[in-house]
This record gives C-alpha cells, sequence and structure tokens, in this order.
C-alpha cells in the first residue's frame, strides 16, 4: 500500500469502555481504602467491650464511619482533579477522564457526608459523629489541601486522619476516648509513613512532574528507604504495645512480631538489595500487614479474652 493511499484511510480510534454512571461515584469514594478503615474501627468496636456488639449501634456506626470516610475520598478526588490528570497512577480517575463533573462530585460527597454524619449524631452518638467529621476534615483539607502541597512531612502529619478509625469505632460503644483506642490510632499512626513512603519512592517521578514535596522528590530515594526501614522498627516496638499494656494474649504478639520482621524485611531488601519493582512490593505488602494484623487482634480479643 502506497504511503499516499495510507494517508487517505482514517484512522481508527480506540473507544473508551463505557461503564455505567454509578460507577464514577463509586469509584471516587476509594471503595478498598475505606473497606479497609471500616475494619479498623470495627476492631476498635470489638476491642472496646467484651462479647457481641449490639446490632443497634454497631449497623449505623459502620455506615456512618463509612459514608463520611468515602466523602473524604470523594473531595479528595475532587481537589486533586488537575494534578491527577497528570499523574500516570490517577489520570483515569472519574474526574479527569469525565466521566463525572466536578460539580456533581461535590453534591455527592457533601450528601453522603451529611447523612453519615447524621447517621452517627442520631443513632451512635455525637462524640462518635463529631470525632469522624474531624477526620474528614483532617484528610480533605487539611492534608489534601494544605500539608500534601506544603511540606515533605506532609503524610507524616496528615496520616493522623487515616489513623482514627480505630477510635470512632471504640468510642461509637463506649461513648468515651480510651486508651488502648488511642494506642490503635499509634499503630496506624506508624504505619502510614512507610506504607506511602514505597508507593511515592515507585512514583516519584509523577510527584516531581506535579511539584508535590513528597520525600523522595525533595530529600531523595535513599534517604526516604532509610526514613521506610527506620519506621518498620519503631512500627515493630508500637507493634508489641497492645500485648504488653494487656490488650491482647499471645496469639496477636505471635501474629505481630511474624508480620512486623516481615515488613522490617521489605524495608531492609527496599533499602540495601532493591530492584525495579521492590518499592512497590513493599507498599503492597504493608497493605496486606495491616489488614492481617487488625484481623489477628480481633480473632485474639474473641478466642483469648484478657482477663
Amino acid at each position: 500500500m502506497s504511503k499516499a493511499i495510507a494517508e487517505r484511510i482514517p484512522a481508527v480510534k480506540k473507544t473508551p469502555v463505557s461503564l455505567p454512571k454509578w460507577r464514577a461515584y463509586y469509584d471516587i469514594t476509594k471503595p478498598r481504602v475505606v473497606a479497609l478503615l471500616v475494619l479498623t474501627a470495627v476492631v476498635g468496636m470489638s476491642l472496646s467491650v467484651p462479647g457481641g456488639l449490639p446490632w443497634q449501634v454497631f449497623i449505623p456506626a459502620m455506615l456512618g464511619i463509612a459514608l463520611l470516610s468515602s466523602a473524604a475520598a470523594a473531595i479528595n478526588h475532587i481537589v486533586d482533579e488537575k494534578i491527577d490528570a497528570i499523574m500516570g497512577r490517577t489520570h483515569n480517575r472519574p474526574l479527569p477522564e469525565g466521566r463525572i463533573t466536578a460539580n456533581n462530585a461535590i453534591v455527592f460527597a457533601a450528601s453522603i457526608a451529611i447523612l453519615g454524619f447524621v447517621l452517627l449524631f442520631t443513632l451512635v452518638n455525637p462524640l462518635t459523629a463529631y470525632l469522624t467529621l474531624a477526620g474528614l476534615v483532617g484528610y480533605s483539607f487539611v492534608y489534601t489541601l494544605y500539608l500534601k502541597r506544603a511540606t515533605p512531612q506532609n503524610i507524616t502529619i496528615g496520616g493522623l486522619a487515616g489513623a482514627i478509625p480505630p477510635l470512632l469505632g471504640w468510642t461509637a460503644m463506649t461513648n468515651e476516648i480510651h486508651p488502648h483506642a488511642l494506642l490503635l490510632v499509634l499503630l496506624i499512626f506508624t504505619w502510614t509513613p512507610p506504607h506511602f513512603w514505597a508507593l511515592a519512592i515507585h512514583r516519584k517521578n509523577d510527584y516531581a512532574k506535579v511539584n508535590i514535596p513528597m520525600l523522595p522528590v525533595t530529600h531523595g530515594v535513599n534517604f526516604t528507604k532509610t526514613q521506610i526501614l527506620l519506621y518498620t522498627v519503631l512500627l515493630f516496638i508500637v507493634g508489641l504495645l497492645p500485648y504488653l499494656v494487656g490488650m491482647s494474649n499471645w496469639l496477636y504478639l505471635i501474629g505481630a512480631v511474624t508480620l512486623n520482621l516481615m515488613f522490617f524485611a521489605y524495608a531492609w531488601k527496599l533499602k540495601f538489595k532493591a530492584d525495579e519493582n521492590t518499592a512497590m512490593e513493599t507498599f503492597k505488602f504493608s497493605i496486606v500487614h495491616l489488614m492481617l494484623l487488625f484481623v489477628i487482634l480481633l480473632v485474639d480479643h474473641y478466642l483469648l479474652p484478657v482477663g
């Protein structure tokens, strides 16, 4: 075929996969992230009381926390629409792709946030409602709007908002802030930097392209790897505290030691023997790590009740 003939043949355009409208709203709630948050909240509920959970409180508490967490995720999508369109990891999110408008996303986020708050305030207790709302404000506005763009310690400070679900679960059942609940928050707070910095290493060029001062961009990959390794050591120590203060029994101790040693091994490899996949493998393991750690806490609580 001659070049002239070939040029007259229209190019075949790839048609994007057509998704139902509800899928765009579903996607901006970051359902997998919210599921992990709700799991940690349920563990907080379970550890706060002996025996089973009263469904009259459990169901609205779980729904309310999930709705406000989903609203926070949606606001994150709205605020980050422009940088999401540039970054390789996020360019196919619903807002950059035009599957949902910013105005519709705002209405949706506000609606589920109000519904979640009302559920918690009326059917659980005001303390849980206000703490959950504070978590939304902390993640969506303090972290996403300010800290994320202002300091390489963004995730260290802003991680507190994502660490509070166990406290929310605890207050939902007891209407009080207990030191043991704060210890569960500390576990997630310590886990968050090595979890997120591993992803930031993998996506360093993306963050640099949109001028987001993630630690690998501002201080270099090697420095970030050192920080990840040190945080896994700190996480190992913090992970012992639920057993040492009498919150849990030997089953949790074995699980925590095993999982935290595995996380340390990933961090060690990332620091000293990394290949191109190690950062992402560390990030993926960290998600499994937190999920299993809280599942073991739950199993330990019911199989080997303390006291």
